[in-house]
């Protein structure tokens, strides 16, 4: 058996100085023993350079504490991996196409992480323009997890669960796994996030190396409608962002946006899909705006100016499957509002009549816009 470390020896020789600078991170992490410690602060006390060596390695082992709330601003996270990636590129770099679902899942897990007992018994608010439900956090993470799964059988992985009915593979999931704890349920979609993205990943690598087609071309099935995998990346990051905005919200915890870039992509999904959900709307019955011109139908749009974080402009067809407008054809309407705002309202957490907008032009078309920006919503 070994004697416990009595602690400083005075008749014991005095270390050198090289073998005590190496012992400082050891010290700055309370790793050493009571008398490798005492032996640094005689050493500190005399040496200035390590003195401000040692400051600096104790500063920074207090971000080290796995006590402290790991909620970086989104933009921290891009600087540190752009500035990481010029020191040694990736070797398989992330498809430029998801890169905004492992940013969106890299935050939605880090505010998981802070939860405690009582936080993963909340119940968040789901809502969608036909509706509303209240979840667990655990069950947020299943309805996640069970339409993540439709990417998942599109890159050849396993599906957490099956059917294509959206709201049946979250009902499914969800009863499989509600015996599990919620860190064991946290476990099992961060794994599914991280192996999509590296899939993807892979993949892409692959389909380059051997001059092939794009994996992002990849076609995903939902069941009522099919999108690209490239599409369906932003789509995932989008409603990941939104879903997790709705456990911060249950919680009280602060949850920003995403990075401009990652914003303006997940702006550019429900902007594509605007043409499709103006002609829902109409189907409905429920548009304002008279019909234009059968022979300037093709070529009507609406200019929508995101302002702020995603700053951007695009150009909304008013027909599904239209061609571009003629260049210098003027919209019938311009819409400006903000980009986060714009979000919220195609995740249908905001009302089209009671948004702050600027509107120049046709103010019903505008007004069809907004009601159908809403729709794009779904449980």
């Amino acid at each position: 058996m070994t004697a416990p470390d009595a602690g400083p020896d005075p008749g014991a020789p005095a270390a050198d100085h090289e073998t005590l600078r190496g012992l400082i991170g050891a010290w700055a992490l309370d790793a050493c023993t009571p008398r490798e410690a005492a032996g640094v602060e005689r050493h500190l006390a005399g040496c200035p350079a390590c003195a401000e060596e040692a400051v600096r390695l104790r500063d920074a082992a207090g971000w080290l504490s796995t006590d402290d709330p790991l909620d970086p601003a989104p933009a921290l996270r891009g600087s540190v991996i752009a500035w990481a990636l010029t020191r040694r590129p990736a070797t398989v770099p992330v498809p430029d196409y998801s890169a905004a679902y492992a940013a969106e899942t890299a935050r939605l897990d880090a505010l998981l992480r802070d939860l405690g007992d009582l936080d993963w018994q909340e119940s968040a608010e789901l809502r969608w323009h036909g509706g509303a439900e209240r979840l667990s956090p655990a069950e947020v993470l299943c309805h996640l997890a069970a339409v993540d799964g439709l990417l998942a059988v599109a890159l050849g992985l396993p599906d957490p669960t099956s059917g294509s009915d959206l709201v049946e593979r979250t009902e499914r999931l969800s009863a499989e796994l509600r015996h599990r704890s919620p860190e064991a349920i946290r476990a099992l979609w961060r794994a599914q996030t991280r192996a999509l993205v590296e899939t993807a990943a892979l993949a892409e690598a692959g389909a380059e190396a051997a001059g092939g087609d794009t994996t992002g071309d990849t076609e995903v099935d939902y069941g009522l409608f099919r999108a690209p995998l490239r599409e369906a990346f932003l789509d995932r990051a989008f409603e990941c962002w939104i879903h997790a905005v709705d456990i911060a919200e249950a919680v009280g915890y602060p949850y920003g946006p995403p990075r401009g870039v990652h914003l303006r992509r997940l702006i550019g999904v429900a902007a594509r899909a605007l043409p499709t959900a103006l002609a829902a709307l109409r189907g409905a019955g429920q548009a304002t705006a008279a019909p234009g011109p059968d022979e300037a139908r093709g070529h009507r749009a609406v200019k929508l100016v995101i302002e702020g974080r995603g700053e951007s402009e695009w150009l909304i067809p008013l027909e599904p499957d239209a061609p571009p407008p003629p260049p210098g054809t003027p919209p019938v309407a311009t819409l400006a509002l903000d980009g986060v705002e714009f979000c919220f309202l195609a995740a249908a957490r905001r009302d089209p009549d009671r948004l702050p907008c600027g509107i120049t032009g046709d103010r019903a078309t505008a007004h069809d816009v907004l009601h159908a920006t809403r729709l794009l919503s779904r449980p």
